[in-house]
């Protein structure tokens, strides 16, 4: 792998940087935010969580989860369901949660749920951050 060694980047306010899947080494990041995907209810259909749209997600029901990245490489995001256990939620069989089991969702109020990957979704590891949260 060539490195680049930039000094400093100044781009214009409001401009996005891409690095196309490079590696940024050793940064110092003080202040940032990640992106909300808000898919929000699903009709009773399957929703795909896309990881290149946020890696936060607000949503519930039934899910596929997709563009994770390379083996190799490390991916998660976190997903924040609203009343989550007042109705059928599906994961995706690629799920292994801590303890074997999916956590008990609850009826009224808001569950924080985080999914990591290593080999490209092949397994997603599952947790949850936060049940009940008000």
């Amino acid at each position: 792998m060539s490195e680049v060694k930039v000094n400093a980047i100044s781009p214009r306010s409001g401009t996005d940087i891409s690095f196309a899947d490079n590696v940024l080494l050793r940064p110092e990041i003080k202040d940032y935010a990640e992106s909300v995907n808000a898919i929000g209810a699903t009709g009773g259909g399957t929703q795909d969580i896309d990881l290149t749209l946020g890696n936060v997600v607000t949503s519930a029901n039934t899910f596929t989860f997709s563009n994770p990245p390379a083996t190799g490489k490390s991916g998660s995001f976190t997903l924040i369901l609203t009343n989550g256990g007042s109705q059928t939620v599906n994961w995706p069989g690629a799920v292994d949660w801590a303890g074997g089991t999916a956590p008990t969702l609850t009826t009224a109020g808001i569950d924080v749920i985080t999914f990591t990957t290593i080999d490209a979704g092949t397994i997603w590891y599952g947790f949850a951050a936060g049940l009940a949260m008000a």
